[in-house]
């Protein structure tokens, strides 16, 4: 078991805890005096492109995203206010870095360019000449049109 100072993406990907930024800023919205007084939003930073931890393609990948939460030097910046309660706003901010590293981590299929068959262009052909015959058929003859 490791100790809590990574952050667990997968069974082959941690982060160390010294990599993340957090700052707690007051929520907003309604509230009453809670709000007010208490800073419960978090605010987390995450550097993708200076990250040690991030395996190249996966870093690639990851700010390849067209993304607004990512700025233009690879950071990501995730804000967490849904709850009133600040260790609940941290948990929910891991848990969306968690799950944006590991949407990061699935490959994409590359796409392989193929050729209808001749059997699909010689039906779609046929098609079109049926379509053709039929709209031929139901021309008013010596119309402008």
């Amino acid at each position: 078991m490791e100790p809590a100072s990574v952050l667990r993406i997968s069974d082959r990907l941690t982060i160390p805890e010294q990599e993340l930024v957090e700052r707690f800023v007051r929520s907003a919205g309604p509230g009453g005096q809670n709000v007010n007084k208490v800073a419960t939003a978090v605010e987390l930073r995450f550097d993708i492109a200076g990250s040690p931890s991030l395996p190249e393609p996966l870093r690639q990948r990851l700010l390849a995203k067209r993304d607004r939460r990512l700025t233009d030097d690879g950071v990501l910046v995730l804000s967490a206010q849904r709850f009133r309660s600040q260790d609940r706003n941290r948990e929910d901010a891991r848990a969306r870095l968690i799950a944006f590293i590991a949407a990061g981590l699935i490959v994409p299929k590359a796409r392989i360019a193929t050729r209808p068959g001749a059997g699909a262009e010689r039906r779609r052909l046929d098609s079109k000449r049926v379509r053709s015959d039929l709209k031929r058929t139901r021309r008013v003859p010596g119309g402008d049109d």
